[in-house]
């Protein structure tokens, strides 16, 4: 059963006991990312994230991972555009020296000058592994072609010059307007007892509140395209339209129409693209929701000259779908793949911590299984049709990595219905 428990200072805790499992996870889950971020300190999410590992004032980085690889569990975080994960795994017995280390972490870590600069080093060979991995560049490029100059575009890992200006009170100074209990959620599942609950109660209840929120503007999707022109063996391509926002009334028949189009090898995209054709090795199709928006995205890899060709294949798959639906097979092979999906991650630790933080984080409320089941079930041609009508009656924003100099004559960012 699910609990949660809000501290004075309005930090959400949340946990859900499963004595039938051996291990525990804990995050510490922060609604903070690149969305919340500006031109001067882009990546400053993503740089913090690391440098809380860099050591406290009774361990140094070392010891952080010396301690998880003695007790068997591990320890990790990432960064997305709107939240930040602080994270370990352990068995049971182990949850209490998880928690102190994580909560040292969180409030202790010194950030060293000298760490400072050695894990700039490291955040900006990581952006030259990205800028070097073109499957990888372009959905960065998607998001800034979708929504330009607003945070939302930006990329993560933010960039080399930013993150040299960088100081130590920039850290600070983000933490204060940025890391406040109310906007905090520890999220735990396993095996544990209410001791480790009310050790979380003491340990963050006197987590202070500062600043005022970040306030953000409301991002607008643009529609734009980028060609980026780099020597590759492929045209690696992402497609993307405005979708819909986290907790819509219509994400369960958006995710299958997903599954239906590009989320499995049995998708249209995958059968039509590779299998019938063989234009493709990648290709695939995904949803990303955010606060106030979304975004539907189609990528693959194709060899240059097959651009234009891969495009219109895409094109009609998409209008396809929104003029005639899907078949009976599709929709009760989705809803399989929907309720399957789910109760494999249930057998996580890890999966339904992560499930609990995000619910609690961006939505405050937790569906039960039978109410998700019953949402999944509900979902009908109609209801599955109407979203691709919807999405597909907007323009599209398109990204490129290639040898090319630009998209072929074909490629425009039209409306597709």
């Amino acid at each position: 059963m699910i609990q949660r428990h809000t501290c004075e200072n309005g930090l959400r805790i949340v946990t859900e006991k499963i004595p039938s499992v051996r291990s525990v996870a804990i995050g510490i889950w922060v609604g903070t990312g690149s969305k919340y971020e500006n031109e001067q300190n882009n990546g400053i999410s993503h740089f913090l994230e690391h440098m809380f590992f860099k050591g406290t004032q009774t361990r140094s980085a070392k010891e952080i991972a010396e301690t998880f690889d003695e007790i068997g569990g591990n320890v990790n975080a990432f960064t997305s555009k709107e939240y930040t994960c602080y994270y370990a795994r352990v068995l049971d017995q182990h949850a209490p020296i998880a928690l102190d280390v994580l909560s040292d972490m969180f409030f202790n870590s010194v950030f060293d000058s000298g760490e400072l600069e050695k894990e700039k080093n490291v955040v900006i060979e990581e952006i030259g592994m990205y800028d070097d991995t073109p499957d990888d560049l372009v959905h960065d490029l998607i998001a800034r072609a979708s929504y330009g100059d607003h945070p939302l575009g930006y990329s993560i890992l933010g960039t080399e010059d930013v993150l040299r200006s960088l100081k130590r009170d920039d850290l600070l100074q983000y933490i204060e307007q940025r890391y406040l209990p109310v906007n905090t959620v520890i999220s735990v599942a396993g095996n544990f007892d209410d001791a480790l609950t009310e050790e979380i109660k003491k340990r963050f209840s006197a987590y202070p509140s500062t600043r005022q929120d970040t306030v953000v503007q409301a991002p607008a999707f643009l529609a734009g395209s980028i060609a980026h022109q780099k020597t590759t063996e492929q045209a690696h391509i992402c497609f993307s339209l405005p979708g819909l926002p986290v907790g819509h009334e219509d994400s369960y028949s958006l995710t299958l129409l997903n599954n239906v189009l590009g989320g499995s090898m049995s998708s249209r995209l995958f059968q039509e693209i590779r299998e019938e054709r063989g234009l493709a090795y990648s290709v695939y199709s995904y949803h990303s929701a955010y606060k106030e928006t979304g975004t539907f995205t189609i990528y693959t890899g194709t060899a240059p000259e097959q651009v234009s060709q891969v495009f219109d294949i895409v094109s009609n798959l998409l209008r396809d779908v929104a003029d005639n639906g899907i078949t009976d097979k599709e929709l009760n092979k989705g809803k399989e793949q929907l309720k399957g999906s789910l109760m494999l991650s249930l057998e996580s630790t890890s999966s339904r911590m992560s499930r609990l933080g995000k619910n609690e984080l961006l939505l405050k409320r937790h569906l039960s299984l039978d109410e998700v089941i019953s949402k999944i079930d509900s979902v009908s041609h109609e209801s599955v049709r109407a979203v691709a009508q919807q999405l597909f009656r907007q323009k599209l924003a398109l990204a490129m990595v290639s040898p090319l100099e630009s998209f072929p004559a074909n490629v425009k960012n039209d409306i597709l219905l």
